[in-house]
């Protein structure tokens, strides 16, 4: 490959680079929504008049042809996934008491405009209710296309895109030496995640024997999983060469979706995609990069991507707990996770989403594991000294996690302990959420 081709792409990952008082959190976090008592998920219909509510809260909307596919205001955006889930893309911000307090506005700002619609949600990772032929689809042209590419690579790549819903957090780093850290650490954790953050253990209205099923669903998914390359020195070529050999899904021209034949992107650089004579540029290299889900991915920022979706014990919690490892706390548990072995690391990662807590990884259960880091997590956030207007900085949000492991139990041990009593899920319709944020 030409050098100075190559570096131009390469050079995409060095611009991401921010220095030390530029570091922000982002959070994509998505949910369902269900009409009225009878468990259905949302028609487009449905989404539609929801949208329009939203534009009277200052929400632009945005379109793909003639379909509304999304809202815009500022730095955030909603939009439609799949099964239309609803997302929301939170802007890059400064620290958690921000970050919770944008959660907050957004699940109000939804519940608000769900007023006179007769609209539910319900905090999990798997629609517990619904078949995957139940599911409404999105019109956006992308879903279209991978509902008939994603099967080929991972045998559950459907209930992925139309039966799962789960948190994004976004972090940024300051070298090229910072990026590979915090990337390999993310990987390294994604067992301990998984293990904390679980919240999908039913399907059908029945228990899967999984605490995480979406995590499950995840695993048999094209292009997801832990990128072999966590487990090496990893640098930002490194990474290039390894996703360029990604088949690539689509390729976008004068709004239109152009298909290729089983092309890679490495074959795109080198102009030889069949549908498309042209050789790949940079909006094309974003396009392919959103379309890898592997548990920890690269833009210009690294997203983790193991949290199922929840309330605040992710919304809050989980970037606390993160942001105090990888930004203030991170040379300490890089050298914790540099001592283990790849293929335990890949067993509890396989093992986790059933066995939660009680997975071993290097002679320790995740929740011993998790006790560990917790602490790491409680002195980055008091380094970093991020205080909310009562004085409080970001160790506020790290009760769920500290329940979490003192306990032994996540959240979804909690909803099968109530389904053992109940027997159905009617309990749902009891859990009110609480969405108004204090600042604690």
């Amino acid at each position: 490959m030409d050098s100075k081709k190559k570096s131009q792409f390469i050079e995409y990952f060095s611009k991401g680079i921010k220095n030390l008082n530029q570091l922000k959190i982002g959070v994509e976090h998505e949910r369902f929504l269900f009409e009225g008592q009878n468990k259905k998920r949302i028609s487009y219909k449905t989404l539609k008049k929801l949208f329009e509510n939203l534009k009277k809260n200052g929400w632009n909307p945005f379109f793909e042809k003639e379909n509304i596919i999304g809202m815009q205001r500022n730095n955030q955006q909603i939009t439609t996934e799949p099964g239309l889930q609803c997302e929301l893309s939170g802007a890059p911000l400064e620290n958690v008491h921000q970050v919770c307090a944008e959660s907050s506005n957004f699940l109000k700002e939804i519940q608000l405009a769900s007023k006179g619609l007769d609209l539910n949600t319900v905090s999990i990772g798997f629609d517990p209710f619904n078949n995957l032929s139940e599911v409404p689809r999105s019109p956006k042209q992308r879903y279209n296309i991978m509902t008939k590419e994603m099967p080929k690579g991972g045998s559950q790549s459907l209930e992925m895109m139309y039966r799962t819903c789960g948190i994004q957090i976004n972090y940024d780093y300051t070298s090229e030496n910072n990026f590979e850290k915090i990337f390999r650490l993310a990987n390294y954790l994604t067992p301990l995640a998984i293990a904390l953050y679980s919240n999908s253990p039913f399907e059908s209205e029945k228990p899967t024997g999984y605490l995480s099923y979406r995590n499950k669903v995840w695993q048999s998914t094209s292009r997801g999983g832990i990128m072999p390359i966590a487990f090496e020195k990893i640098n930002f070529e490194k990474y290039f060469d390894h996703i360029i050999e990604y088949p690539i899904l689509f390729a976008i021209r004068d709004k239109k979706y152009i298909e290729p034949n089983g092309q890679t992107f490495k074959d795109f650089i080198f102009g030889n995609f069949d549908n498309l004579k042209e050789e790949a540029n940079l909006e094309d290299f974003e396009t392919h990069l959103a379309t890898i889900f592997t548990e920890v991915r690269l833009k210009q920022y690294i997203e983790i991507r193991s949290l199922d979706a929840c309330d605040w014990e992710c919304l809050c919690d989980g970037p606390a707990f993160f942001t105090g490892l990888f930004y203030n706390s991170l040379d300490e548990a890089f050298e914790i996770v540099s001592k283990w072995k790849k293929e335990n690391i890949i067993n509890a990662y396989i093992e986790s989403p059933k066995k939660g807590l009680d997975t071993e990884l290097e002679g320790k259960k995740l929740h011993e594991w998790g006790k560990i880091f917790l602490d790491l997590a409680k002195k980055g956030l008091i380094e970093r000294n991020k205080v909310n207007s009562k004085g409080n900085n970001e160790t506020v949000y790290l009760k769920h996690v500290e329940n979490v492991v003192n306990n032994k139990k996540n959240r979804a041990q909690l909803l099968l302990e109530k389904f053992n009593k109940t027997k159905n899920l009617d309990f749902f319709k009891n859990e009110k959420e609480n969405f108004n944020y204090s600042g604690f």
